[in-house]
């Protein structure tokens, strides 16, 4: 009788028993898992699903093309100008002679020394050319006349570049030079010799008179000749010519 009252009481026994222990099991994994929770890092380094991971350096932007600064064009510089009434000097590059110079025929001459502007640039250098015509060329018909060679000027070449010239030859170092016996003047010692041949015969009757005559005739003939002989108006290569402007002369920069 007691043995089976004691049996229920033991079954509960049991059966608290198995519940304190479960109890205590729950416990221990609430336990475990709240410190597997405070243990937990606050941030993961795992990527999220389906989530882009973020690159840890900022993105570098792509540096600004600086534009080219343009540089202003160097201002050009004045063109060079000569003044009318400015004077060139000029050497001839040839003889000019009216033994054999004609009015049509052409010329050269080359700069002498630099012409400069007002501000000192040379306008137009040594060496230069400078062509023109010659309009008269006129031997002296003898000693005591003068004969005449007259040139005009049309271009310069400056730095191989030939501009118009409007400008007048105002002095030139001119020679005179007499030709010897011509043609013209023995023909002035025969016609005088045949004059004074004439004569002697009319005044000696004889042809002594006639030599005589013949003799003093060709004297006179050749003082004719040589009164009436050409003298030539030269020019001689390298001698100095001066033209002056009379225009203004523009020319490019170099």
């Amino acid at each position: 009788m007691v043995r089976s009252a004691l049996m229920p009481v033991a079954a509960v026994a049991a059966l608290a028993l198995i519940g304190c222990v479960r109890g205590e099991q729950a416990s221990q994994s609430a336990d475990s898992t709240a410190r597997n929770l405070t243990l937990a890092p606050t941030e993961s380094t795992a990527a999220l699903k389906d989530v882009p991971a973020r690159s840890t350096e900022a993105a570098k932007t792509a540096p600004e093309k600086k534009q080219p600064v343009k540089k202003p064009a160097p201002p050009k510089p004045a063109p060079l100008m000569l003044a009318a009434g400015t004077r060139v000097p000029l050497t001839a590059s040839d003889t000019i002679s009216t033994r054999h110079a004609k009015a049509g025929d052409s010329f050269s001459a080359m700069v002498s020394e630099d012409v400069r502007d007002a501000t000192g640039r040379v306008v137009i250098p040594a060496g230069a050319r400078v062509s023109g015509t010659i309009t008269a060329a006129d031997p002296a018909p003898n000693p005591n006349s003068a004969g005449k060679i007259e040139l005009a000027v049309s271009n310069v070449t400056v730095r191989g570049v030939s501009y118009a010239i409007d400008a007048s030859v105002v002095a030139k170092d001119t020679v005179m030079k007499g030709r010897g016996v011509t043609g013209a003047d023995a023909a002035k010692v025969g016609a005088g010799a045949a004059a004074g041949a004439i004569l002697g015969k009319l005044i000696g009757k004889n042809s002594k008179g006639t030599v005589i005559g013949g003799v003093a005739g060709a004297a006179a003939g050749a003082a004719a000749a040589r009164a009436s002989r050409d003298i030539d108006v030269v020019i001689p290569k390298g001698a100095a010519i001066t033209i002056k402007l009379n225009a203004p002369l523009t020319v490019k920069t170099a």
